[in-house]
């Protein structure tokens, strides 16, 4: 004979009073044919719409795809919002779970392409918005698939006369940083990218401080091709499973290509920057030799304005820019 389980999650976004009181679970235990999530109240918002979700599956978030499923309708609102998606906007989704910013994202009157890994998860969205013929989900590893290729084809069938998606999603912690890289460099497919991010990591994006350890090879990137803007923080008590950080909603406005810096290569560009940052705390006429020799560096820092022992955490972007133009020769 099996033993059935129930497992209980209570939210921590509501008061005591409403959480499940022990009389319910034994109750509950009583009639369990297989290991569930319970919860109190009945309202259909994002905690028990979630909840709701994965008992009708008898999912559980997987650790080994970074799932941290959203509790509060307010973020997601305010996700949407700080991308103001509204009716007839394109949105790239990455990773829907269960579907409740979907839900937002539909209802403001979007049409969705939600990119999602875990099978169990897309089979979950499907069948919720079965009857919803503005979105389509894939069952992809969004950081390996084409997601130029699935845009482009989404504008020809929805004939979009905006000529921008956006990108609104709540990603896993640990893909940000490739998912970053992805997307900003794609100015001619996205207008904005609005990312719920690891706090931490958000700071680091968007408020590099120059002659610190905290500066690296990603703020040269993400200011490259984008203007970055820290929106809110998302306390860690707002997801489920509880993360160990809190998170913070960042958005990327994409510029266009004729607003990048202007480098004669950014392959070379951003290899040069690269390898910059490769040696820790050297000096660049040391880090920089495979490109000319120190002397020519030492130049070419000063050219620019800058001391011969400069370190790549004293330069700007700007800086990079004028150096790299100065001693690589494409």
């Amino acid at each position: 004979m099996t033993t059935s389980t129930l497992l209980v999650f209570q939210n921590p976004l509501l008061p005591k009073s409403t959480r499940p009181a022990h009389s319910s679970i034994a109750s509950a235990q009583k009639g369990a044919a297989s290991a569930c999530i319970v919860c109190a109240r009945s309202q259909d918002d994002d905690y028990h719409a979630t909840i709701k979700a994965l008992n009708s599956k008898g999912r559980f978030p997987r650790k080994s795809l970074g799932q941290h499923y959203m509790l509060n309708s307010e973020i997601n609102d305010q996700l949407a919002a700080a991308a103001a998606v509204q009716e007839g906007d394109i949105v790239l989704e990455i990773g829907p779970g269960t579907g409740s910013l979907t839900n937002v994202l539909l209802n403001a009157g979007a049409t969705v392409l939600a990119i999602e890994k875990d099978q169990h998860m897309v089979g979950l969205v499907r069948e919720r918005f079965a009857s919803i013929d503005q979105l389509k989900v894939l069952q992809e590893d969004f950081v390996k698939c084409h997601i130029r290729s699935h845009m482009l084809s989404l504008f020809e069938r929805r004939k979009s006369s905006s000529g921008f998606a956006k990108v609104v999603a709540n990603i896993p912690f640990n893909i940000s940083t490739d998912v970053i890289k992805q997307l900003l460099p794609m100015g001619d497919i996205f207008s904005e990218v609005v990312l719920l991010l690891q706090e931490e990591t958000a700071l680091r994006l968007v408020e590099p401080s120059l002659h610190t350890s905290e500066y690296r090879p990603i703020n040269i990137f993400v200011n490259f091709y984008s203007e970055p803007d820290y929106k809110f923080k998302v306390p860690r008590t707002n997801f489920f499973p509880q993360p160990k950080v809190d998170a913070a909603v960042v958005t990327f406005k994409l510029k266009q290509a004729t607003d990048y810096p202007a480098v004669t290569s950014t392959k070379s560009f951003f290899s040069m920057v690269s390898s910059a940052f490769n040696g820790k705390r050297k000096m660049l006429r040391k880090s920089l030799q495979h490109l000319c020799t120190s002397l020519e560096i030492e130049k070419a820092l000063g050219d620019v304005g800058l001391p011969a022992t400069s370190r790549p955490e004293e330069l700007t972007l700007d800086d990079f820019v004028k150096l790299h133009n100065l001693i690589v020769q494409v």
